[in-house]
C-alpha cells in the first residue's frame, strides 16, 4: 500500500499495490502493522456497506462525538464516488476544512477517515456500492451530521443532489449548533 498525506491533518489517500498474474491479481487493502506505524487507527469493529442505485446520491455528513467517535476506511467497491471528509477537531490547523477525493472501482483508491471528522460521499455513476471498515460500534446518541449544503463548509459537489434522506437534509447548519461539534 502506498499511503499519501492529503490536506487535512491525520487523513491519507491510499493507493493499493496490486500483484498481477493471468488469474488477475491480489492486494492488500488493511495491514494493521502500515497503519500503526504512521499513528493510524488500526483495529476495526464492523464493516459497512452501502448500495446506491441513482447517481448523484448524496449520504452524509455524519459522524459520531466521543467517546464513540470511529475511524473509517472507505472504498468504492462498484462504481464511483465523490468522497468528502470535513476535519472538526478544534485544535487542529485544519479545522472546518475539506478535501474532495474520488473513489471508483477502477482507480481501487481507499481513503483514511480520522476520528473527529465528519464523512459523506456522493455518487457519480448508478448501482453503485461503497465498503468500509469502521473503528467503533454504531452508538445512535453519538450520532450527529453536518448539512451537506452548509454554506459555512462551502463544498461544491460534482453533480447535482438526486437523493438524499430526510436526515441529511435536516441537520443543523454550523452556526446554528448550541453544542460542539467534536
Amino acid at each position: 500500500m502506498i499511503f499519501y498525506q492529503t490536506k487535512l491533518n491525520g487523513a491519507w489517500l491510499i493507493e493499493i499495490e496490486p500483484l498481477g498474474d493471468r488469474r488477475g491479481f491480489f492486494a492488500r487493502t488493511m495491514c494493521r502493522e502500515e497503519f500503526a506505524k504512521r499513528g493510524l487507527v488500526d483495529e476495526y469493529v464492523q464493516q459497512n456497506t452501502s448500495f446506491s442505485s441513482q447517481r448523484g446520491t448524496l449520504r452524509g455528513l455524519h459522524y459520531q462525538i466521543r467517546p464513540y467517535a470511529e475511524a473509517k476506511l472507505v472504498r468504492c467497491i462498484r462504481g464511483a464516488i465523490m468522497d468528502v471528509i470535513v476535519d472538526l477537531r478544534e485544535a487542529s490547523s485544519t479545522y472546518l476544512r475539506h478535501q474532495l477525493f474520488e473513489l471508483t472501482d477502477a482507480n481501487r483508491h481507499q481513503l483514511y477517515v480520522p476520528p473527529g471528522f465528519a464523512h459523506a460521499f456522493q455518487t457519480l455513476s448508478d448501482d453503485t456500492e461503497v465498503s468500509y471498515l469502521v473503528s467503533a460500534r454504531y452508538h445512535p446518541q453519538a450520532e450527529r451530521g453536518l448539512r451537506y449544503s452548509d454554506e459555512r463548509l462551502g463544498i461544491e459537489w460534482p453533480l447535482p443532489v438526486t437523493v438524499l434522506s430526510e436526515k441529511d437534509s435536516a441537520w443543523p447548519l454550523i452556526g446554528e449548533r448550541t453544542e460542539p461539534l467534536y
